[in-house]
């Protein structure tokens, strides 16, 4: 009767959420009058976001439409992980934005390390790009759960196939 339950806990991100917030950032762009004659193109490939507009100023104002977009589509702003700003032809700059998707090795024992510190009864094992916590109590899986949503963690995190 004393069955166990459990949980992943992913870093993971809706593409078509993603896509429709590019798509709405797109077309802010070509609306508003000091962004339409920039000739602004954001490229989303299998894990960036490329961006090349005309100078840094428009690029931070790009940004900011990004995220308020991204924002309202309730995806974190986590997932983007910002790199250098470029030099492109024409006196343009360009920008990759690089996806956080998964949780690295040492994100993944920080997590393990603060369910076997906090939480006696339940164990933590790392899977992959993933966090399985499995436990007998339902109660102490929720109570991790909102331990782990106090932690700022570099990246974004989900619970999923709670059972």
């Amino acid at each position: 009767m004393a069955s166990n339950s459990s949980f992943d806990i992913v870093s993971d991100f809706d593409r078509q959420e993603l896509v429709n917030a590019l798509d709405q950032t797109q077309r802010e762009i070509i609306t508003r009058y000091d962004l339409k004659d920039t000739n602004t193109t954001l490229d989303l490939g299998e894990g960036t976001i490329t961006i090349n507009t005309a100078s840094e100023f428009v690029l931070d104002a790009i940004h900011t439409i990004l995220q308020t977009k991204a924002a309202k589509r309730n995806l974190s702003l986590k997932i983007f992980d910002y790199g250098k700003i470029e030099a492109a032809s024409g006196n343009r700059v360009r920008q990759e934005i690089k996806l956080r998707k998964g949780i690295d090795k040492e994100i993944a024992k920080q997590i393990t390390k603060i369910i076997k510190d906090d939480f006696k009864k339940l164990q933590a094992s790392i899977q992959g790009d993933a966090v399985r916590v499995t436990g007998k109590s339902k109660d102490e899986l929720q109570e991790v759960m909102q331990r782990l949503k106090q932690e700022d963690f570099p990246v974004a995190l989900q619970f999923d196939n709670y059972r």
